[in-house]
C-alpha cells in the first residue's frame, strides 16, 4: 500500500491551525470535502507538479478547484505561516534545527552594501528600418566565385546621394 501524504502525526499538528468550517447552507447543496482530504490533494499537486484540474478523482480529494480554493482560504487565514512557526518550534525542541547551518536566500536578505550601480542598459526599443531602395554597397552572394560587380545608381533613386 502507498504511503499516505498526510500522516496522523502531521494531521495532528495541522488540524488545530485550520479555521473552523463554515456552517452548512440551510438550502442544501453539495457536502463539504473534509479538510484532511483537501490537504492530501494540495500536497499531491505541490509534490507532483500537476495542474490543479488534473487532480485524479480516484484519490477522493474532491476536484482540483476545491483543493485550490481551500489552499487560498487557508493562506488568507494565515494557516501556512502558523504551520511554519509550529514546525520550526518542534524542530528546535527536538534539537534538529541548527541555526548555523541555515542558508539565507537572497530574496529575503537585504544587501546593504551591494554591487555598484550598473551603467545604462543598452537600447532595446524600435530602430529605424533599413532602406530597401538605396544601399551604399551592393550585396553579393555569400559564396561568390569572384569579386562583386559594381551596381549603378541614379541620382534620383537614392536619397542619401
Amino acid at each position: 500500500m502507498a504511503k499516505p501524504l498526510v500522516t496522523d502525526e502531521l494531521w495532528a499538528t495541522i488540524r488545530p491551525l485550520l479555521p473552523p468550517p463554515p456552517r452548512p447552507n440551510p438550502k442544501g447543496g453539495r457536502p463539504r470535502v473534509p479538510d484532511r482530504d483537501c490537504l492530501t490533494g494540495i500536497l499531491f499537486v505541490l509534490k507532483t507538479g500537476i495542474a490543479w484540474e488534473d487532480l485524479p478523482q480516484e484519490m477522493g480529494c474532491g476536484c482540483g478547484m476545491t483543493c485550490w480554493r481551500r489552499l487560498r482560504d487557508w493562506h488568507e487565514a494565515g494557516v501556512w505561516a502558523r504551520l511554519r512557526e509550529t514546525l520550526l518550534a518542534q524542530l528546535r525542541k527536538a534539537g534538529l534545527l541548527e541555526s548555523a547551518a541555515v542558508i539565507a536566500d537572497a530574496s529575503y536578505v537585504r544587501a546593504f552594501l551591494g554591487a555598484p550601480t550598473p551603467g545604462p542598459a543598452p537600447w532595446t526599443g524600435r530602430k529605424p528600418a533599413r532602406s530597401t531602395t538605396c544601399w551604399s554597397t551592393p550585396t553579393a552572394p555569400r559564396w561568390s566565385p569572384g569579386p562583386p560587380r559594381p551596381t549603378r545608381t541614379t541620382a534620383g533613386s537614392c536619397s542619401r546621394w
